[in-house]
């Protein structure tokens, strides 16, 4: 086989070539994008950053690529550059891309709710824009009945009775520290999922908005269970992957309003899905807990 030491890659005005790594060791991928495309969208998406420590499963970034560490925690891939950008959350630098909405009212969540672009947010946001996304926790944040570690595997009851300072450090326990850190969801990481599920064509505004009864273990629900169940139960309760982000238990995320209550978001199985959808917000004092609120946990790759 003959090896050629230079590669020519030619093409017609107004097109250029991104080049990357690929998945597998060895592999390089060349795009041919529009230049007008490229300048303004990263691409880093379709290629997920496999972390130090972590390995690849199952999956692809436009269904789910997940990726698993030593001890069996699984995350799944948000391809935050696949998402329209159409709005700012400063006005100025903060593509709405990678924010916070308001599905009720078709619009951008200014109001009642707010999250502070802090150093820690910014950090995040940076990470999103060098590598196309970000990680979310395939499963409800369990804990390890042996070490009492906070973990994201199947078939385990989610972690409750939990307020939202003692979930807030539970979260920050995945990655090795430096290059691989974690923390409880915001609100733009949350709402950034449900934007790809919207866009992926797997559910739609009305199911996200309105009514998430049938991809969640609701009151309501086909066959409702009525209380929490494992995680990971049933297939028809994920998206992309991921499982019940709606129903379940519903989940503290660092989302706050105007009192500096946290915002808890997802609905639960003591509620109805049309009334709790996964989209909804309710407010609560961070330092009290229930028998059916849990957590997530987010990646932040330096």
């Amino acid at each position: 086989m003959k090896r050629y030491e230079k590669i020519v890659l030619e093409a017609e005005k107004g097109i250029t070539f991104e080049v990357s790594e690929g998945t597998s060791e060895g592999e390089l991928i060349i795009r041919a994008l529009n230049i007008a495309t490229a300048n303004v969208y990263s691409t880093n998406y379709v290629n997920p950053p496999i972390p130090e420590g972590w390995k690849h499963v199952e999956g692809e970034w436009n269904n789910g690529f997940v990726i698993q560490d030593f001890k069996g925690n699984q995350f799944v891939w948000i391809p935050v550059g696949f998402l329209d950008a159409n709005g700012t959350l400063d006005g100025t630098n903060f593509s709405e891309k990678f924010g916070r909405r308001n599905y009720q009212d078709d619009e951008f969540s200014y109001g009642e709710f707010i999250e502070e672009l802090d150093e820690k947010l910014r950090k995040q946001w940076e990470s999103v824009q060098k590598y196309g996304g970000f990680y979310i926790s395939r499963y409800n944040i369990s804990k390890n009945k042996q070490t009492g570690e906070a973990q994201s595997v199947k078939g385990e009851m989610p972690w409750t009775n939990i307020n939202w300072f003692d979930a807030m450090e539970a979260a920050k326990t995945f990655g090795d520290g430096v290059f691989v850190t974690s923390h409880l969801p915001f609100g733009e990481e949350y709402d950034s999922a449900l934007e790809w599920f919207i866009k992926s064509g797997k559910r739609t505004k009305e199911e996200i908005a309105n009514d998430s009864t049938q991809w969640g273990n609701f009151w309501n629900t086909r066959n409702a269970q009525k209380k929490v169940v494992k995680t990971g139960t049933c297939e028809e309760w994920s998206t992309n992957k991921i499982f019940d982000l709606a129903g379940n238990v519903d989940e503290w995320t660092q989302e706050k309003n105007k009192r500096l209550s946290r915002v808890i978001r997802g609905g639960c199985c003591c509620f109805d899905g049309y009334g709790y959808p996964v989209a909804y917000r309710v407010r609560s004092n961070p330092y009290h807990y229930y028998i059916f609120t849990g957590f997530r946990a987010t990646l932040f790759l330096a």
